[in-house]
């Protein structure tokens, strides 16, 4: 029962990180990033390695 439990939070867990992946491309179209959780705490975001983001 309890390996049960286990294999569901795993699924569950991995169903909401697949959920919550993105890619975003610069105004100039010349660069873009991919994030997992969220945009705003990517590392490419947070270096300003691609400068402002295109309108989603």
């Amino acid at each position: 029962m309890k390996k049960i439990i286990k294999i569901t939070a795993l699924i569950a867990a991995v169903a909401t990180l697949s959920a919550c992946t993105g890619h975003v491309q610069n105004k100039a179209n010349n660069c873009s990033y991919d994030y997992l959780l969220h945009p705003a705490i990517s590392i490419s975001k947070i270096v300003g390695g691609c400068g402002p983001a295109a309108a989603q």
